[in-house]
């Protein structure tokens, strides 16, 4: 398959903190990049929250209306709430 658009996001997710045993084994530090797909081994049920904020930039928004102090770094919860992420956008040259 060839991708036939540049994708000029990449997105890095880190796990910042555990709130309860995670069912898909994630620990603190885990790091997870994607542009466009869904990260390799990242949680099905919190992708849909994940695909909405990159979606966001991705639209030429921003985090600040959704809580976050910077416009590129925002924290989020998993749809389970065991697992905190932070999020943070790197626009990447074409």
């Amino acid at each position: 398959m060839e991708k036939t658009i540049a994708e000029d996001w990449g997105f890095e997710i880190t796990v910042t903190k555990m709130n309860y045993p995670c069912r898909m084994g994630f620990e603190v530090g885990d790091t997870f990049h994607c542009r466009y797909e869904c990260p390799a081994c990242f949680c099905p049920n919190t992708m849909p929250v994940l695909y909405t904020l990159c979606e966001t930039i991705r639209c030429g928004g921003n985090y600040k209306l959704r809580g976050s102090k910077l416009s590129n770094e925002i924290d989020f919860i998993c749809a389970d709430s065991c697992v905190e992420f932070h999020l943070v956008v790197k626009h990447l040259e074409i």
